[in-house]
């Protein structure tokens, strides 16, 4: 597996080696060593979630606070989607900023997001199932939504056709203005 830093301060693209032939394919998708070398630090995951979305479905952009704040590992099973993460932590270099990157299924790149950063996902295929480990569990009471096309982030979100479909949650959410941040 090859894993490389992105623009945002330690966020990672992991892209694993894929072995095809004519029965279909085999990769690596999670090695706890190579991970642990390559970010520098010792993760330990405690939930794996699934989504399964339509076109033109966005996701986000959540974040949890505080003790509960979750780093994410985050790929596709099925089909294609435009990942973005935006930078919370004051201290960064990289703070207030986002990333974004198509993640597929078809080359099985995954993103380690880590905690304080929020992150949001929207769907460019057909459909799409989305899988993400997490190092907190998920807390209701922590959760956090920041809006997805806030202008101060001027996230550039390609969508297929007028606005994307969104939750009632999502569509609540708050100015990164507003929005609770990390030290």
């Amino acid at each position: 597996m090859n894993i490389a830093p992105a623009s945002l301060s330690g966020v990672y693209l992991c892209q694993p080696k894929v072995y095809r032939d004519d029965r279909g394919y085999f990769l690596e998708s999670w090695n706890q060593r190579t991970f642990a070398r390559a970010v520098q630090a010792d993760v330990q995951f405690v939930q794996d979630n699934r989504s399964h979305s339509a076109r033109n479905v966005l996701r986000g952009l959540h974040y949890q606070i505080e003790t509960m704040a979750q780093g994410k590992l985050v790929g596709v099973s099925r089909g294609r989607i435009y990942d973005v993460c935006v930078d919370l932590r004051r201290s960064s270099p990289t703070f207030g900023q986002s990333f974004a990157c198509y993640l597929d299924a078809d080359d099985g790149t995954e993103i380690w997001i880590p905690p304080r950063l929020a992150h949001g996902f929207l769907v460019v295929c057909e459909t799409a199932d989305v899988w993400y480990k997490t190092t907190q569990f998920y807390s209701p009471t922590h959760e956090q939504c920041i809006r997805w096309n806030d202008p101060l982030l001027g996230i550039k979100w390609p969508l297929h056709e007028g606005d994307p479909l969104i939750s009632r949650k999502d569509s609540e959410g708050i100015p990164f203005e507003s929005a609770f941040l990390f030290s």
